[in-house]
């Protein structure tokens, strides 16, 4: 489905100026005249002001205000960036994914979805005024170096982002590639912040990853970006083969996935679910409601499949997750997802930009919404033994879209869970080592996951078989929902 573009799936007070005759220079025609005659709002309000007369009147507030600040700032500001600044309010404070992007902003977000720029490798949020690191991508600058999910950037090149938007924040630390730049870390646990030195490079987004223990298939999935199904189905195809012409069963791990395409996730699910519902949305309008169904295909033929979450499983990852788990086609494991659970719609301003709006919230097969809440996993696995999970989730920001509208009982407890599930501990043993994302044998999550498709498919423990990097195939376009660098 198309809803205009398509649908995606993060001061002072100084008082005392003077207020006289100059106040009324701003005539609310006039506003009205500068929002463009071409604007249906402006012509609704200028033609029919008599059941208009209190927009009319903030209308006219604004342009009050708007001249003081253009008059009497202690320096000149252009009526362009006042304006600019406006938008970015009128639209960013409706809730944490709504944006105003200016015409470069909005080339600079072309030039992310193409999927090749000079960067780190790094997807972010911003967190309280502050630059998040949500995941380093593999086999990037970022990763390599060593920067973590939960790390804090503070500075560019000794310069602070405090203060910074998230896009000023991206645009320092993009660059040509081949170039140096220099990052200040604040590290949870660590004494002093930690400098990284790195060299940008060309980022090819790697959609998927995938490796075969024995003969159980593993897909990682990064992103929902236009080619995120084609690559998952090629990567199964490819892990088929491998295995000689049959899998036994199949671990998809969605973790730090942020999301991506709408119509992606309704193709991945599709991919394992063969009938009923996968998704549907509900928006302001009767016409930007819809509901989406599996076509009766199943590309593992029936194979058990578990999925792995965690707080950075966002979105388009959580309508999979949700879709799965409330068809009891997948068992979840690992920890509470984001809890985004709403849909943007990009509508391009022809010559000045564009508007990333939430148009729509979505609710699983079963009727709820996760908008706030996430998805709850059927088995709860931490990372870590003192990992406490990523504790900033949709909840935590501000402004966020409330949860209406959804199935409001209780999920019910799986009645379908392996034996083995009960036997899953929560966190890793006091020896296990410390977990190295390139080193399979050290993710506990992921050594659990096995565990138990193994035990669903009927399969003795055994001593799981440690793959080292796999085979891997990648498709090289980031989604347009979210910020890469």
């Amino acid at each position: 489905m198309k809803l205009r573009t398509g649908l995606l799936l993060g001061t002072a007070f100084f008082g005392g100026i003077a207020a006289g005759p100059a106040l009324d220079r701003f005539a609310a025609p006039a506003f009205l005249q500068a929002l463009g005659a071409s604007s249906a709002f402006a012509r609704e309000v200028a033609q029919d002001s008599g059941n208009h007369s209190e927009t009319l009147r903030l209308l006219t507030l604004f342009g009050t205000v708007l001249d003081i600040v253009r008059s009497e700032y202690v320096e000149p500001k252009s009526d362009k960036d006042l304006i600019t600044n406006a938008l970015d309010g009128l639209v960013g404070n409706l809730d944490p994914h709504s944006s105003y992007m200016t015409e470069k902003q909005y080339k600079d977000m072309q030039v992310q979805i193409s999927g090749k720029f000079g960067g780190l490798g790094i997807q972010v949020q911003e967190q309280d005024n502050h630059i998040r690191v949500v995941s380093p991508m593999d086999d990037t600058p970022a990763s390599r170096a060593g920067i973590k999910p939960g790390d804090f950037i503070t500075e560019v090149d000794g310069k602070s982002l405090e203060g910074m938007t998230l896009d000023e924040a991206v645009a320092k630390m993009r660059g040509a590639p081949d170039t140096k730049v220099t990052l200040t870390i604040v590290r949870a646990k660590e004494a002093k912040p930690l400098k990284f030195t790195l060299t940008r490079e060309i980022i090819h987004i790697k959609v998927v990853t995938s490796a075969l223990y024995g003969k159980i298939g593993y897909i990682r999935l990064n992103e929902f970006d236009d080619d995120a199904e084609s690559a998952l189905h090629a990567a199964y195809d490819k892990l088929k083969k491998q295995a000689g012409g049959k899998l036994d069963g199949l671990v998809l791990d969605l973790r730090f996935n942020p999301g991506g395409k709408l119509d992606q996730a309704i193709a991945v699910s599709d991919d394992f679910i063969p009938e009923g519902e996968i998704v549907s949305i509900r928006g302001r309008h009767a016409d930007n409601n819809h509901r989406w169904d599996a076509k009766g295909t199943d590309i593992t033929n029936h194979l058990p499949i578990v999925v792995i979450i965690n707080g950075g499983s966002a979105s388009a990852s959580e309508i999979v997750a949700g879709a799965l788990q409330d068809h009891r086609r997948a068992v979840i494991l690992g920890e509470q997802s984001f809890g985004k659970g709403s849909v943007q719609s990009l509508i391009p301003v022809p010559g000045n930009g564009a508007v990333r709006l939430t148009t729509a919230r979505y609710y699983t097969p079963s009727g709820r919404s996760i908008q706030g809440l996430g998805i709850m996993p059927d088995i709860t696995v931490r990372e870590s033994k003192d990992d406490e999970g990523i504790g900033y989730r949709e909840s935590d920001l501000k402004h966020i879209l409330t949860n209406i509208g959804g199935n409001r009982t209780k999920r019910e407890k799986r009645t379908d869970l392996p034996a083995i599930a009960s036997t899953i501990p929560e966190a890793p043993p006091a020896n296990w080592p410390k977990f190295d994302i390139k080193n399979p044998s050290t993710d506990f999550q992921l050594q659990e996951a096995l565990r138990v498709v193994r035990a669903m498919a009927g399969l003795p423990p055994g001593d799981l078989p440690n793959s080292g990097d796999g085979d891997k195939t990648a498709s090289s376009s980031p989604p347009a929902a979210h910020v890469h660098h």
